[in-house]
């Protein structure tokens, strides 16, 4: 690793930190919209996907940024998905920046609709590859805790840390995810009703919720219903 922080670079792989088991009472998302701070122990009481961000974008003062996103079946290697952002262009940037739009969504890129065939549910482990550049401020306690639902049953409960970043360093870690075994009458299902599988990232920097991503997943590709 490069001593110089503008360029320095790490890689390593993702800590799982424990399969997540809340012990405590369970919390509702209006409750938590209602504290200043949302902790991680705040998020593992939840029973179901939120409908609403639990915090703004503007909570990310640490200019956090993913920038490359890749999945893989861990057994075969087979890249499954692979999405980048593409490197930003500093030319006319006040222009630019004239022309946006002033009612733009603040939860524009928060958001993530996937779409798989029904082989991915029978999948043991996928490792998650995810690029990310950090801002001005050093991160310390970084951690990411992930929740899967089916409607509002919990599939999966994910609770990875990063470790410490550096100020403006580029950082790529992978993430295994050992998938849940599910029985044949659930995979039907979720291949039948798609976009009911949906999950919730949330990010911690110090125990603070500093960024909250949502997606949804579809797995009827290659089907006749999709």
């Amino acid at each position: 690793m490069s001593s110089d922080a503008k360029t320095s670079s790490k890689k390593k792989e993702g800590f799982l930190r424990r399969q997540v088991k809340s012990k405590s009472d369970p919390v509702t998302e209006e409750e938590l919209l209602k504290k200043d701070v949302v902790t991680p122990d705040d998020v593992l009481r939840l029973t179901k996907c939120t409908e609403k961000y639990l915090c703004p974008p503007e909570a990310n003062i640490y200019g956090i940024d993913f920038t490359r996103f890749k999945l893989r079946d861990i057994d075969s290697n087979q890249v499954l998905f692979e999405v980048a952002k593409p490197a930003p262009t500093y030319e006319n940037e006040d222009e630019e920046q004239d022309l946006a739009e002033p009612d733009e969504d603040p939860n524009s890129g928060r958001f993530v609709r996937y779409q798989f065939t029904p082989h991915f549910l029978k999948l043991k482990t996928v490792g998650a590859t995810v690029e990310f550049v950090v801002g001005e401020k050093p991160v310390n306690k970084f951690r990411m805790i992930e929740k899967h639902y089916f409607r509002d049953r919990v599939l999966k409960c994910f609770d990875f840390e990063f470790g410490f970043c550096i100020p403006h360093s580029r950082n790529t870690v992978e993430h295994i995810y050992e998938f849940p075994k599910l029985n044949e009458d659930t995979i039907q299902e979720m291949v039948r009703h798609p976009y009911e599988t949906r999950s919730d990232s949330f990010y911690f920097v110090e125990d603070r919720l500093i960024m909250h991503n949502k997606a949804d997943y579809a797995y009827n590709g290659g089907t006749a219903a999709s």
